[in-house]
């Protein structure tokens, strides 16, 4: 008997959930199929600070999940497998984010001149620290797609997907990014820096092997980013308010989800960053933004592209965060989390969808 299924045979999906596991599941990194990596970096956030806890905060939520799933049997079986908590990511972030904030307050109070010398070299210090994080998640997400694992990317803040998609892309010729947002993040260099959360749209379009990115829910940008969405071939945006006039006027959402789906090339990236919800799903998320999806719309809208045939080819969940008080972001997120595995699974033909 293989050691995955012996794993197996050992575990009860319907008892209580061990903590330290994610979703209490009984696997490690050799024995699942799909390895998620945690990045608890959020150097660059210029509202409100938490998503670097979002890791372990959905790590901890998780066992409250119950893995049955009426529509993908047996969905655990799959194996899902939360790599290590990097803990020197983590303090690093913790370090850089005083400095980052240092300046973004500094520039708030108009870029005071008698402290400009004290702040010049900051956009590259912090530039530098934001590459070495990228490329550490370009080393171990590579690494683990050589090893012919499916990997997703649990963050922090929305910049920390970039060395995935990097790594996705010396895989794939050509391939699509789905973008549940409540922003454009098409920014360049935010407040001077390079990676920035509000970048990563941006960042991502740099890559040729990209071939569209499709913006859903945006609600929140500035004139440049909807001139660039607008000029570019390659973005296609279905705002948040457009898609809620047609509701009103009595368009189904399964229509919308229809014509999403329409504009995705065949093989296809996920990125969701948890503001892309309705506020009172992620009261804590780095910035807020009235508006949004309710959590089955977006499953819904994810589970029209599996059916559809098309195939997800990683995804990312970022920006969820804790106040250090309640666990709901942690809990939501958890369940995102766990749905999104399942259907990755699903569209790798891993797991039998209804």
């Amino acid at each position: 008997m293989s050691k995955k299924h012996e794993q197996m045979d050992q575990f009860d999906p319907n008892s209580l959930g061990e903590s330290g596991s994610l979703f209490g599941l009984p696997f490690d990194e050799e024995t699942a199929e799909l390895v998620i990596v945690p990045v608890p970096w959020e150097v660059t956030v210029s509202y409100s600070p938490g998503t670097a806890e979002g890791p372990q905060a959905i790590l901890d939520a998780s066992t409250q999940v119950d893995l049955f799933q009426e529509d993908i049997r047996d969905a655990w079986k799959m194996g899902i497998y939360l790599f290590p908590i990097p803990e020197d990511v983590h303090r690093r972030s913790d370090s850089y984010r005083i400095m980052a904030k240092n300046y973004i307050n500094w520039l708030e109070a108009g870029k005071p001149v008698d402290e400009s010398e004290r702040f010049a070299a900051v956009p590259t210090i912090i530039n530098k620290a934001c590459q070495e994080m990228n490329d550490w998640v370009y080393d171990t997400t590579k690494s683990l797609l050589e090893k012919g694992k499916l990997v997703a990317l649990l963050g922090g803040d929305h910049s920390t997907p970039l060395g995935l998609i990097k790594a996705i892309s010396e895989k794939f010729d050509s391939f699509g990014i789905l973008q549940i947002d409540a922003h454009a993040d098409l920014r360049i260099a935010y407040e001077d820096f390079e990676y920035s959360h509000a970048s990563i749209a941006y960042n991502a379009l740099k890559f040729p092997q990209i071939n569209k990115l499709v913006q859903v829910g945006i609600r929140d940008l500035g004139e440049k980013e909807a001139f660039l969405a607008r000029d570019n071939n390659r973005v296609v945006t279905f705002y948040d308010k457009d898609i809620k006039e047609q509701q009103y006027e009595g368009k189904a959402w399964k229509i919308t989800c229809d014509e999403i789906v329409m504009q995705l090339p065949q093989d296809l990236y996920i990125t969701i960053d948890i503001d892309g919800f309705d506020p009172k799903l992620c009261p804590n998320t780095g910035t807020p933004v009235p508006g949004g999806f309710e959590l089955e719309q977006i499953m819904y809208l994810i589970k029209q592209i599996v059916k559809s045939g098309k195939k997800i080819i990683g995804f990312d969940l970022v920006e969820v965060a804790t106040d250090g008080v309640g666990d709901w972001d942690a809990n939501v997120g958890a369940r995102v989390l766990y749905r999104m595995a399942n259907l990755f699974g699903a569209s790798q033909g891993l797991l039998d969808l209804k």
